[in-house]
């Protein structure tokens, strides 16, 4: 019975920050995906370069650049989305920009998707699964421009 309990207050929790993500962070992550779809390959790293920039940003504002190794994948996970949704929340004494402020929302929602999350919101785990998409090939195609950088300096 008190496992019972447990699994629906997780699950409750996980149905309001879905509900959250979608009031908040939903049409941002889907327009970001589809300016990335439509750049050209000239722009792309523009947008591999912003959410890079935002998921540093979301490790060092959670304190996981170099997480415990006692902690789990999906706590990771979680403190990642939790900084970006702070900071996408926090009101900016400047202009932040669409781009930006897309970019951490594109990043709270791949962090939720990696968390489990969505698990029951069909339409948000599609989405957080194309986020998780696009945050994996602009991992890939920094690390490939930093080797590549390195192999020219030898």
């Amino acid at each position: 019975m008190a496992i019972a309990w447990f699994k629906s207050k997780s699950e409750r929790a996980a149905r309001k920050l879905a509900d959250h993500d979608r009031q908040h962070f939903k049409s941002r992550a889907r327009h970001f995906l589809k300016c990335y779809l439509e750049a050209d390959e000239d722009e792309k790293p523009l947008f591999y370069r912003a959410v890079d920039a935002a998921v540093r940003a979301c490790q060092i504002e959670a304190g996981v650049v170099h997480p415990s190794p006692d902690l789990e994948d999906a706590e990771i996970a979680m403190a990642i989305s939790n900084a970006a949704t702070d900071i996408l929340l926090i009101p900016m004494a400047y202009d932040a920009g669409a781009f930006r402020t897309d970019a951490f929302a594109t990043v709270a929602i791949a962090y939720r998707r990696a968390a489990g999350i969505y698990a029951e919101d069909q339409d948000m785990r599609e989405l957080g699964t194309a986020a998780v998409h696009l945050l994996t090939m602009a991992t890939s195609y920094l690390k490939s421009q930093n080797d590549l950088l390195r192999s020219d300096a030898v």
